[in-house]
């Protein structure tokens, strides 16, 4: 079924408020990181425990960022969508995605049944993406 207007409206609110917080959440992370140089994690007499503890936390930090930029450009990708009237369409069957997934995930680009399909195909060892 098509998003209604109003599903449409309530969804272009999620896309920007969840595109805002991502910015302020990645503004954050780079402060931090600026503000965290690797001798000050592991302390000023770091022994071989403190270097693997400092260089996980830097790994982790840099993951994160990495997710929250990967989910950026998926809202980027879905406000350009929205603005050109195929929003909430199935990239791979262009059947309509369901609202509920819209609402649990505003940069989905796939039904759920075309989504099961690409990461049965596309699997790797990092598990499911829905």
């Amino acid at each position: 079924m098509p998003l209604t207007r109003e599903q449409s409206i309530e969804l272009g609110y999620v896309i920007e408020e969840r595109r805002s917080a991502l910015m302020d959440e990645l503004r954050e992370d780079v402060k931090r990181v600026r503000g965290e140089p690797h001798e000050e994690i592991a302390g000023p007499a770091p022994d071989t425990a403190d270097e693997s503890v400092a260089e996980l936390i830097e790994g982790l930090d840099q993951a994160e960022v990495a997710r929250e930029l990967e989910e950026l450009r998926g809202l980027e990708a879905a406000r350009k969508r929205f603005s050109e009237g195929n929003y909430g369409i199935c990239l791979d069957c262009g059947g309509d995605i369901d609202y509920r997934r819209l609402r649990a995930y505003p940069a989905a680009i796939r039904c759920i049944d075309c989504q099961r399909r690409y990461e049965k195909t596309h699997s790797t060892m990092g598990g499911s993406s829905l």
